[in-house]
């Protein structure tokens, strides 16, 4: 039987905190057998995790030693993700890796893993809206804001809360198998398989900070989307070397100006997909891809769907987005 420490600090979101049980539960309970002994980690035994009605107060029998005997470390995000986690948190979590624990996060709480030092070097991704700003603070760590969740073996981390119940699943079929997994999904009424490398449905803003100095630069790609736009013309738009553009881009958006450029791009097909009835070949144009077979390859890349199937999900018909069977028609089309 293996242990699942779930992480429960104060100011731990509860959902995420409640999730892991929920798969493994469940895992447990279709298979006959008990699998996983899941327990839900506190600092001495209480906290006051996060929930929508408030602070709501967790008693548990198992405290931060638990974490040492655990298989499984699961870290949920937590409110004020942006402040350091607590240092017996730090060195349990780090202890646990050291003796081989598998780690995961869920949506924010890639913030606390990142804090240790165990994602230096990795791949990893987190909520889309705060990848950036974990690229920012953590340099060695490889953000991925474009997938559900990443397997790199012993880490292991996802986006938003949902797509920890993906992760959670994932590892169950990484464990007990396909049946399992897929008895596990029919259990708690979700799909038996959403891969990690399908895309999180991203809503596109510029950086969080409306006077970063970057701002104007941003604001004239913006407006030159449609013009063949290169490294030079933007640095020379910004009064800076093609070196200082790149450095500032990293520094204060976390990517690099084509990277941006391109998600841009596809953000700006996506508007068009629907709003408009315009041809595909049309919005490449309007896009700044030029050709339709362009648009396809990194529309695909970046959402993992094509456009055309993007159109069938989102296209908005008279103020309205299409009925739901239509977009569950249109994601099973894109899925074969």
């Amino acid at each position: 039987m293996a242990i699942v420490a779930v992480l429960a600090p104060d100011n731990a979101l509860g959902f995420e905190v409640m999730l892991p049980g929920f798969v493994f539960g469940a895992a447990n309970s279709v298979s006959g057998e008990k699998h996983y002994d899941i327990r839900v980690v506190t600092i001495g035994g209480t906290s006051a995790i996060a929930s929508v009605h408030g602070a709501v107060r967790l008693e548990t029998d198992w405290d931060l030693d638990t974490v040492a005997d655990a298989d499984t470390v699961v870290v949920p995000g937590r409110a004020g993700f942006f402040c350091e986690p607590d240092d017996r948190i730090r060195d349990a979590l780090r202890e646990a890796a050291a003796r081989g624990a598998r780690m995961a996060s869920i949506c924010v709480g890639a913030f606390t893993l990142a804090a240790t030092g165990l994602l230096d070097g990795q791949r990893v991704t987190t909520h889309w809206e705060f990848a950036a700003e974990l690229a920012r603070r953590y340099p060695l760590v490889e953000v991925d804001a474009s997938v559900l969740f990443i397997d790199s073996g012993s880490v292991l981390t996802s986006a938003g809360a949902t797509a920890g119940l993906d992760l959670c699943l994932h590892m169950v079929r990484r464990d007990l198998g396909a049946k399992v997994a897929a008895d596990t999904a029919r259990r708690i009424v979700m799909p038996p398989q959403r891969d990690g490398g399908q895309a999180q449905f991203i809503a596109y803003t510029d950086p969080q900070s409306p006077d970063t100095s970057l701002q104007p630069v941003l604001d004239w790609m913006q407006v030159n989307l449609h013009r063949p736009l290169t490294l030079d013309e933007i640095a020379t738009h910004g009064a800076m070397s093609v070196r200082s553009l790149n450095r500032r881009f990293r520094a204060e958006i976390g990517t690099t100006p084509l990277q941006w450029l391109l998600r841009a791009r596809v953000h700006r097909a996506q508007q068009l997909l629907e709003t408009t009835d315009l041809s595909i070949d049309r919005i490449a144009e309007e896009a700044g891809f030029g050709a339709a077979t362009t648009l396809r390859y990194h529309f695909a890349r970046l959402t993992k769907t094509s456009p055309q199937a993007y159109r069938n999900s989102f296209h908005h018909v008279g103020g309205a987005v299409r009925p739901l069977h239509h977009r569950r028609e249109a994601q099973r089309d894109a899925s074969r």
